[in-house]
């Protein structure tokens, strides 16, 4: 790899993967789904209400970080799934964290939208 050259079309290129990963979660995870609307009704409540610039900031970590951990659980759901396709234990407390990790973040981001629109609203 360090003897190649750099190529612009290559970098962009790298992205394809990346983004059909994103095309596969959003078709056959209704979770993403859910949370992608939830993102866009935050995105045009942020733009009604005029976020400041740092309100945006953590906006958009926390739809950022939704995704990411909704990403990685469903990636460890499908390598479980593909390692284990039975009833199993250990793969079934595997999954069972990777889907806290969406809890968790999910909660975080409804903590982080209602800190800031709830003064907003009212």
């Amino acid at each position: 790899m360090k003897d190649q050259k750099f190529s612009l079309s290559k970098r962009i290129a790298s992205f394809g993967p990346a983004f059909n990963g994103l095309k596969i979660l959003l078709k056959e995870e209704h979770n993403a789904t859910i949370h992608m609307t939830i993102a866009l009704c935050t995105l045009i409540a942020g733009a009604v209400f005029r976020l400041s610039a740092s309100e945006w900031t953590a906006i958009i970590f926390a739809i950022g970080l939704v995704f990411a951990a909704e990403l990685i659980n469903t990636t460890v759901e499908h390598i479980a799934d593909f390692i284990s396709p039975g009833q199993n234990d250990k793969i079934k407390k595997i999954k069972d964290m990777s889907a806290a990790a969406v809890l968790i973040s999910a909660t975080t981001a409804l903590t982080i939208g209602l800190i800031i629109f709830i003064p907003k609203v009212f």
